[in-house]
């Protein structure tokens, strides 16, 4: 495939553009109806402010990100669970709607979580469970800039100020907020911060 002079360009340094990964219930039952349009103002302010929405290619709240990244124009990336296509959406039952590109680890929830919170530069957390809190565990050890995203609708956030209170190790990269368009520019600053350039 042959690509063009214009897009060679727009190519050349695509690896600077911050990724920054979605962790979040891929349940959405026990979620209010606001959670979905949150979570797609979530996804819009990342690419409105020149990040890629990056998720484990899942339903629920993930998946509500990616739908709000590709209504606003920008780039969706999913890390799947499953080994192909198929298994994804046959044995995982899982949704490839709104994913620009999907990568088929074939390693399962746990080695997909490894490989989807190290490819991105920095993490959002929405509500979620264990494997929300096992995403968020993964990147803490990692020193990644994370997000929680607080809601009275939902308990994660304070779950997870419980475990950083008694984790006995300090990542300075953790911020809270209840607004998306302010947590998504704290990311932003934090990539750069972590990049080396001026904040």
């Amino acid at each position: 495939m042959k690509i063009s002079s214009t897009l060679q360009t727009d190519l050349k340094n695509a690896y600077l553009t911050p990724k920054i990964g979605v962790s979040s219930t891929a349940d959405g039952s026990f979620l209010k109806q606001d959670s979905y349009q949150l979570a797609k103002d979530l996804g819009k302010e990342i690419v409105d402010q020149g990040g890629i929405v990056v998720t484990g290619a899942s339903s629920g709240f993930p998946y509500w990100a990616a739908q709000g990244a590709k209504q606003a124009g920008g780039l969706s990336v999913g890390y799947s669970p499953a080994i192909s296509p198929k298994e994804h959406t046959d044995i995982y039952r899982l949704p490839l709607d709104y994913m620009d590109l999907v990568t088929f680890t074939g390693f399962g929830f746990p080695g997909r979580d490894l490989i989807f919170t190290r490819s991105c530069d920095a993490i959002i957390i929405g509500p979620g469970r264990i494997g929300t809190i096992h995403e968020f565990s993964i990147a803490y050890e990692d020193g990644k800039p994370l997000g929680v995203l607080e809601s009275d609708d939902w308990e994660t956030d304070e779950i997870l100020k419980m475990i950083i209170e008694k984790s006995h190790r300090q990542n300075p990269y953790i911020v809270f907020d209840k607004d998306p368009k302010v947590l998504v520019r704290k990311m932003m600053d934090m990539i750069r911060q972590q990049r080396g350039e001026q904040v």
